[in-house]
């Protein structure tokens, strides 16, 4: 009977093994597939467009004044106006346009937000900056339109 008991037991380690050398790869293959899901799931943080939600749908800019902003890092975004109506405007950030509504400030500087993308603009009379309100960080910083850009330096004093 101990040469049965051994040869089972030899097959069981073996058997045993096999299993933990094949489970390796299969236990490899959820953790891709979780990141293949993670990947994904970063994707799609950004809320699906609800046309009841006037924050969610894109706005119209074909009568709007466009301004185009260069921003560090090579980021690029625009903005329209429309002088009819100086409660909203149209940004152009990563190839989707958002309405953003004023918000009133005490500083002076122009807020616009978006609540439902979590887009916050403050523009200030030197450059603007886009925030992720849901993120809480910095989209673009040092943002500047051409008229920004050119502000001239003072001229040297010649004495």
């Amino acid at each position: 009977m101990s040469s049965l008991s051994s040869k089972t037991l030899a097959a069981c380690a073996a058997a045993l093994a096999t299993a933990l050398l094949c489970a390796a790869p299969a236990q490899a293959a959820p953790k891709h597939k979780s990141a293949v899901a993670a990947a994904k799931a970063a994707k799609s943080t950004e809320p699906k467009a609800d046309p009841s939600n006037p924050d969610a749908a894109e706005p119209n800019v074909a009568n709007s004044k466009a301004v185009e902003y260069q921003c560090e890092l090579g980021n690029k975004l625009t903005i329209y106006t429309d002088s009819g109506d100086d409660g909203h405007i149209a940004l152009r950030w990563k190839k989707r346009l958002h309405r953003l509504t004023k918000v009133l400030t005490t500083t002076g500087a122009h807020r616009f937000e978006n609540p439902y993308f979590g887009l916050v603009w403050i523009g200030i009379p030197a450059k603007g900056m886009l925030l992720d309100s849901k993120n809480q960080h910095q989209l673009a910083n040092e943002c500047k339109s051409p008229e920004q850009a050119t502000v001239a330096t003072p001229p040297a004093r010649q004495g």
